[in-house]
């Protein structure tokens, strides 16, 4: 019997992405499936249409393996914390009528240490190939 119960928003996107940050190999998605079927007996087409989602979104990778695909939870620089806090600092940015005073007063609040990450992550974009700032 599948249940009834329904799930805040985007909890079953962040159970799906605990599922594969703890697994030790990419899974299918049957094998979510299975980690998440905890007597919520979720059927296979949400899990899949959860987890091809989280891929649009740049959140997990994916490979094909066979008629099937393997997917895993992005890591390192690109990893799901960081994408999250990057897409909620641009949502805030983009809710603000005065863009270029909210980045003042952000720049003008962080630490002498951050801000020189942040002129150096600048400076890389602008000698990026085919970045704006380069030109291209």
């Amino acid at each position: 019997m599948i249940s009834s119960v329904r799930r805040p928003r985007g909890s079953l996107e962040a159970e799906v992405l605990a599922v594969l940050a703890a697994a030790p190999e990419p899974l299918t998605p049957a094998a979510v499936q299975r980690a998440l079927d905890q007597g919520a007996e979720l059927a296979y087409t949400t899990v899949t249409t959860v987890l091809v989602r989280l891929h649009d979104k740049g959140l997990v990778t994916r490979e094909r393996a066979g008629r099937a695909y393997l997917y895993a939870a992005v890591s390192g620089p690109d990893s799901v914390e960081v994408r999250v806090a990057a897409r909620r600092m641009r949502k805030l940015l983009d809710s603000g009528a005065d863009r270029r005073g909210v980045l003042a007063r952000f720049v003008a609040e962080l630490p002498a240490d951050d801000e020189a990450v942040l002129a150096d992550l600048l400076a890389q974009a602008e000698r990026a190939p085919g970045s704006a700032a380069a030109g291209g």
